[in-house]
């Protein structure tokens, strides 16, 4: 159960990077609507990824 809750995580931060990145490069899902949000959204996920990839490592 706990396995699952932190892959989960691990794959929504990561879709929420995806994502981010796709919008500052091609200015798609949100059309490049501010710069600053997308970048706000990438350290987001990292700081999630990182917690995530931690947990893991911890609950082995």
């Amino acid at each position: 159960m706990t396995k699952n809750m932190i892959f989960g995580s691990i794959a929504a931060a990561g879709l929420v990077a995806l994502l981010a990145i796709l919008d500052m490069v091609l200015k798609f899902p949100f059309g490049g609507y501010s710069l600053t949000t997308d970048i706000l959204f990438l350290l987001g996920a990292a700081v999630v990824l990182y917690m995530g990839w931690e947990t893991y490592r911890e609950n082995r």
